[in-house]
């Protein structure tokens, strides 16, 4: 029966069957995770590649929202290349454990047709084990930062997002004195949000 019921002279409303479209509507949104990037200069904005690399940007979000990235710094400034950070032995005074730390994993890599344009987003590789060249895999927290387009590296290495906003900050860092190891002598710290 479709329609009211009657019972004496009230109109009685049927119930509703389940909205089972609505429900996958809701279900099937595609998510847009955005991160912030906050430094001494100003804050850089990223949007992420969830199809193209859906391990590393999870990695990355879970990585932010625990507060893992707070208080690392840049610790390697390659001008006209690169700008890398995410290494929590940053956070320490030995500037020689700088590069060489991470969570305590790696991750396979996802490279794709992305290319590494200006302010793409990539993961940093490591040995599995300090002391091999090879079976390189990708590290589970450090990132590095195109400053310019780097097609060289392209299906190479995971490139998981891009700045979408404040690129002008990875050129302020860039400018920084370094080191003999591209390490900056002042020490550029940030804070990663994540909105979902």
């Amino acid at each position: 029966m479709h329609g009211p019921v009657h019972a004496g002279s009230a109109l009685l409303p049927l119930e509703s069957p389940p909205c089972y479209i609505c429900a996958m509507i809701m279900q099937f949104q595609k998510k847009d995770p955005r991160a912030t990037i906050t430094t001494k200069f100003g804050e850089i904005r990223i949007k992420f590649y969830p199809d193209d690399a859906p391990r590393h940007v999870e990695n990355f979000i879970n990585l932010a929202k625990m507060g893992f990235y707070d208080d690392t710094t840049f610790h390697r400034v390659v001008p006209g290349f690169i700008i890398q950070g995410g290494d929590p032995l940053s956070k320490t005074s030995d500037r020689l454990s700088h590069g060489t730390g991470g969570p305590g994993y790696f991750l396979n890599p996802e490279p794709n047709d992305r290319p590494h344009k200006r302010g793409a987003i990539s993961m940093a590789k490591m040995p599995r084990d300090g002391t091999s060249t090879r079976d390189f895999n990708d590290n589970g927290s450090q990132f590095f930062i195109s400053l310019q387009d780097n097609g060289g590296l392209d299906r190479r290495y995971s490139i998981f997002g891009e700045i979408i906003r404040g690129i002008e900050i990875i050129d302020m860092i860039a400018k920084l004195p370094c080191d003999e190891r591209d390490n900056p002598l002042e020490a550029i710290r940030m804070k990663v949000t994540v909105k979902e």
